[in-house]
């Protein structure tokens, strides 16, 4: 009896590995309705400042975020965006409260890009860029993407690309901050937030297709070069092996 080739076995949901779909770049950052719900706590807030004041507002946010994070478990949809975002709207509400200023509620988000920008910068500068060192962590693909340049070198751009973002957040909501515009503030937020990051991960995508492209090619190349030494080898000593 044959046994079966390996692209007609299946797993127990009867699927073959091959085609199993991997999550698309939207669904890791918690799909559309991750987008809306990171949205939704920060329009709730601007809304009940301006028609009931700071502190309903502050409440009414951190009702919408346990809201949000109740639903995501009761339909065990992914729940980091969603903790990361009651966090998130925990904390911003927390400055509101401290500064008894509605544009506290953004404080927290506008030197938080500082400092991601910061690290990301200077991931780079010692030539450890986070872009890279994350992916390569999380997939377990190693450090042999430092020692190849163009791999690092791509890295670095997709580093900065990210960089960039946080940056453009910084200048952009510290102005408005500055001018107390705190719905154009909620505007700037929710544009630059998912939308921005998400062209930003485009660019790590393209650093990272480069770089699995760049060291397969370069294991196919070192493959070669052990099959030739071997091949001289058996050459070198045929009908007479070394002692």
């Amino acid at each position: 009896m044959t046994e079966p080739n390996r692209t007609d076995q299946k797993d127990d949901d009867g699927k073959s590995p091959e085609n199993e779909s991997q999550p698309t770049l939207l669904e890791q950052m918690g799909g559309v309705s991750g987008l809306i719900y990171s949205s939704v706590p920060v329009v709730v807030f601007v809304i009940a400042n301006a028609i009931f004041g700071l502190t309903p507002a502050i409440w009414c946010s951190v009702g919408v975020a346990v809201a949000i994070t109740v639903l995501r478990v009761v339909r065990k949809e992914p729940l980091q965006p969603a903790i990361s975002g009651f966090f998130g709207v925990a904390i911003a509400a927390f400055i509101a409260f401290r500064t008894g200023e509605a544009k506290g509620f953004f404080l927290f988000g506008i030197w938080a890009s500082v400092l991601y920008g910061s690290v990301l910068i200077a991931s780079v500068i010692v030539r450890w860029p986070l872009a890279g060192v994350i992916w390569n962590a999380l997939n377990g693909t190693g450090q042999r993407w430092r020692k190849d340049k163009p791999s690092r070198h791509a890295f670095d751009i997709a580093t900065l690309a990210l960089a960039a973002v946080f940056a453009a957040r910084f200048v952009v909501q510290r102005w408005l901050y500055d001018e107390d515009y705190t719905g154009w503030l909620a505007f700037a937020k929710i544009a630059m937030g998912f939308p921005l990051y998400g062209l930003a991960l485009l660019v790590v995508v393209w650093a990272v297709r480069k770089s699995d492209k760049r060291l397969k090619s370069l294991e196919s190349h070192d493959e070669l070069d052990d099959v030739e030494i071997e091949a001289r080898l058996r050459a070198k000593y045929a009908g007479h092996p070394p002692a």
